[in-house]
């Protein structure tokens, strides 16, 4: 299947943490670039965070120092860990694995940042 299986969204107080996971069907090292996107209702898909086949990570400015990424190999699994949880937090989270012009999709989950 071209598709990723991703888990680990709720609902969470703000300063709270989750962790969403991502699986692909396939090595891992066949991408060079897996993370996630997310996109909150009126705004655009904005990337939050990745890492590449050499391990160097991205993150959005609006995240960083609260966010990591990580993957572990033998699992074919990336996860992010989603630290002091804001408001602005809130939205669909889609994890996706890119290789050349082949991007592949989770189904998507949903994050929200609520008292």
């Amino acid at each position: 299947q071209d598709q990723l299986v991703e888990s680990g969204g709720g609902l969470v107080q703000p300063g709270g943490s989750l962790r969403l996971s991502c699986t692909v069907s396939e090595n891992i090292f066949n991408f060079n670039s897996v993370g996630w996107y997310r996109q909150a209702p009126g705004n655009e898909r904005e990337l939050v965070a990745s890492i590449n086949i050499g391990g160097i990570t991205h993150f959005a400015g609006s995240v960083k120092g609260r966010f990591t990424i990580s993957r572990d190999n033998a699992k074919n699994t990336v996860y992010l860990q989603m630290d002091s949880l804001q408001s602005e937090d809130t939205g669909v989270y889609y994890c996706y694995a890119n290789q050349l012009s082949r991007y592949s999709w989770g189904q998507g989950t949903q994050v929200t940042v609520s008292s």
